[in-house]
């Protein structure tokens, strides 16, 4: 129970910043996704089931704060926490979170998120596909993967003390 608790404050804190601090560091309308990092990083650290449902509760709150088409985001994680549930070996979640692979995870969980999530979007817009892919799904994506490097390098320390 605890560590839902930290789960919890952690989504709470994340969805703070993102409603106020990371639309200050767009670029060209692209913004990372911290939210879809705390879901791969709970999926990898508790398994598939855990991450779909970190997916779906975080992604509707992000529905109910965000205003976005119901449900994109709710389906959107959901899906992302269970492809990222694949990669959850219990005996090694913080060789795979203190990695490389860990990065890897997050890039394939979040090129197919935003695939899912602005599908939806893009019906209502003047973007081309070739715009739609590049842009949104694989620039997004590396730039979430940019930011998915600061829970890699914290557990890879804490692994290190563990370890020592």
């Amino acid at each position: 129970m605890p560590q839902v608790l930290i789960y919890l404050g952690l989504a709470v804190l994340l969805s703070l910043a993102h409603l106020l601090i990371v639309r200050f560091m767009s670029i060209d309308g692209v913004t990372p996704d911290l939210l879809l990092i705390l879901v791969v990083w709970i999926a990898i650290s508790n398994g598939q089931m855990s991450g779909v449902i970190a997916g779906f509760v975080i992604g509707l709150v992000m529905d109910g704060i965000t205003g976005d088409v119901p449900g994109t985001n709710a389906l959107s994680k959901t899906i992302a926490g269970f492809i990222a549930g694949y990669f959850f070996n219990e005996n090694k979640v913080y060789l795979t979170l203190g990695n490389y692979p860990a990065l890897l995870i997050t890039l394939l969980c979040a090129v197919i998120h935003n695939f899912v999530y602005y599908f939806f979007h893009v019906r209502y817009s003047d973007m081309t596909f070739s715009v739609f892919i590049y842009k949104l799904c694989i620039a997004s994506a590396f730039y979430t993967t940019l930011f998915a490097i600061i829970p890699m390098i914290v557990t890879a320390r804490k692994r290190e003390r563990v370890q020592y």
